[in-house]
């Protein structure tokens, strides 16, 4: 790899740049320099274009476009700004950002799939729901149990959710409080945000600690005792891919007939709640959305919930030749 390339990538980890957006650059630049003979630091806004035009003709969709295309010209600004002998001849003005000019394809925005309001509670309910319950649950679904009704009842990020701790130790983890029945996040951007937990999340919470503190104890005394929340089979903390996984198998054994993934739970949150509430700006404090535009499209799925009634229940919504009296 270019050493620029693991130097630029550092100084973004001195930032706080989350670990996927540093390991999706990584690729962004390793490929853009595989992809021509010439030295990173000689390529040309032309040379750019044709790598962009080339991921494009490879399928990558315009949403990845526009994260390589911010990707260079973050890198590109650093490289400018930096010490490096290639470039330390020129200046920003005489010698610019070769993909300032550059613009990605603008993205369609698809809306957020969220679940209906009898769907979601179904799924959080769980298979405990539709036949009797076990006398003893098991762990897992115990912690399952915690996990879906955090997702759904906070809205909290997937990794929000797999970085809190049980308790503030100071660090960039989030933390729960259960006194007061709150739960603290940090989400993207550093940005700190507490969100009520509710008597369901709280109760599930409860239960799946006691469990947590009792597989804890089992462990041998000298292995590491991990303050994460949610713990895997060997008492450390759960990834990512493994809610994914846990909340597909849920979805599975309930027979729903499609993929409930985490952010799904928090877009049903979002959504669910601006229908009851109507506060667009509370929604968006409890999300930890920067913009009230990022916000704003769940007001869309709001729409087509009324467009469905209104095609359903208005009489001049009937199409012609139905004769159905309301």
């Amino acid at each position: 790899m270019d050493p620029r390339i693991e130097a630029f990538l550092q100084a973004l980890a001195a930032r706080h740049y989350a670990a996927h957006t540093l390991a999706a650059y990584r690729r962004d630049l390793t490929s853009l320099a595989a992809s021509t003979p010439k030295s990173l630091s000689d390529l040309t806004t032309h040379d750019l274009r044709q790598a962009l035009a080339q991921s494009a003709a490879k399928g990558h969709s315009p949403r990845s476009l526009a994260r390589r295309l911010s990707c260079w010209r973050q890198f590109f600004d650093w490289l400018l700004q930096s010490e490096s002998p290639d470039w330390a001849s020129g200046t920003s003005a005489t010698r610019p950002n070769p993909a300032t000019s550059l613009r990605a394809p603008r993205p369609g925005r698809p809306l957020p799939r969220a679940l209906p309001v009898d769907a979601a509670l179904a799924f959080v309910d769980g298979p405990k729901a539709m036949v009797p319950a076990p006398a003893a649950p098991d762990w897992r679904s115990l912690r399952d149990q915690a996990m879906v009704e955090l997702l759904y009842g906070c809205g909290l990020r997937l990794s929000e959710l797999i970085g809190l701790d049980i308790r503030d130790t100071g660090q960039k983890n989030g933390w729960i409080d259960l006194p007061v029945a709150e739960v603290t996040v940090w989400g993207k951007g550093g940005k700190r945000r507490s969100v009520p937990m509710g008597q369901p999340a709280l109760t599930a919470l409860e239960a799946w600690l006691l469990v947590r503190t009792e597989r804890q104890e089992q462990q041998p005394q000298d292995a590491p005792k991990s303050l994460a929340v949610f713990l895997n089979d060997r008492g450390q903390r759960l990834s990512g891919r493994s809610v994914q996984r846990r909340l597909l198998h849920r979805a599975q054994a309930m027979g729903m007939g499609q993929t409930v993934h985490p952010h799904m739970l928090r877009h049903s949150f979002a959504s669910h709640l601006l229908q009851s509430s109507g506060d667009l700006r509370g929604v968006q404090e409890l999300l930890g959305h920067a913009q009230i535009a990022t916000t704003q499209v769940y007001t869309h799925l709001d729409f087509q919930r009324l467009a469905q009634v209104y095609d359903q229940a208005h009489p001049r919504a009937l199409k012609k030749g139905n004769n159905t009296k309301l």
